[in-house]
């Protein structure tokens, strides 16, 4: 009964080691089998063209690499999908069309809308120069974006009413004429003269009306 009881462990013991063995040499097969994701290109320039600009803003990572990056952080977060409808063009605003670059040439473009009302806008459209497979959509640009485009040299009205940072956006802050003290000065001084003159008036109106009452009580008590 021992002899059979240890045939069978070392039987057992015999069939897991090969099992294992087994197992190990195909995970090593399959793990050296598999094939290494393609790192995405580095991009090594982009191109703006757009409203008053006479030519292209050509930006390329050997002479402007913060610029660049600049660019690329505006249009590099985007998912998959966007929505299929973007605002009218009418609210659109300037247009400027950002080409990027890689080393085996132009590989993705966009059509950005820094002053689209209620905020900036993304559009990636389907046909890309790289031809892949895109779909096309509408996204919210970050809102950074106005600041951002005219630092690299997008003609572009100065905004005071973002401040950079956050995936997605930046983030709101007061008004520059929210910061004005003097404006603000003006503005109670002329509030409290408002609410003395009311308060004058009502004044006046009760004076006059217990005036009023007054003559009328002592008429009648004669």
């Amino acid at each position: 009964m021992i002899r059979k009881v240890r045939r069978l462990l070392i039987a057992v013991t015999g069939t897991m080691a090969a099992l294992a063995c087994t197992l190990a040499l195909t995970g090593a097969t399959a793990a050296h089998a598999a094939p290494k994701p393609t790192p995405a290109p580095a991009p090594t320039g982009v191109d703006i063209t757009g409203d008053k600009l006479d030519e292209p803003l050509r930006l390329r990572t050997d002479s402007r690499s913060a610029d660049v990056h600049l660019v690329i952080d505006q249009i590099k977060w985007l998912g998959a999908t966007g929505q299929l409808r973007g605002p009218a063009a009418a609210d659109l605003g300037p247009k400027y069309t950002v080409v990027v670059h890689v080393a085996a040439g132009p590989q993705r473009t966009y059509d950005l809308f820094p002053l689209a009302k209620g905020g900036p806008r993304v559009y990636r459209p389907a046909k890309q120069p790289d031809r892949s497979n895109l779909r096309a959509g509408w996204f919210l640009g970050r809102l950074n974006m106005p600041e951002t485009l005219r630092s690299v040299g997008v003609p572009l009205p100065a905004q005071f009413d973002t401040l950079a940072g956050g995936i997605g956006g930046g983030e709101r802050v007061l008004p520059e004429e929210a910061l004005d003290p003097v404006g603000e000065l003006d503005t109670a001084l002329g509030e409290l003269q408002r609410l003395l003159l009311l308060n004058v008036g009502v004044v006046l109106v009760i004076t006059a009306g217990l005036a009023g009452i007054a003559l009328l009580v002592r008429r009648r008590t004669r």
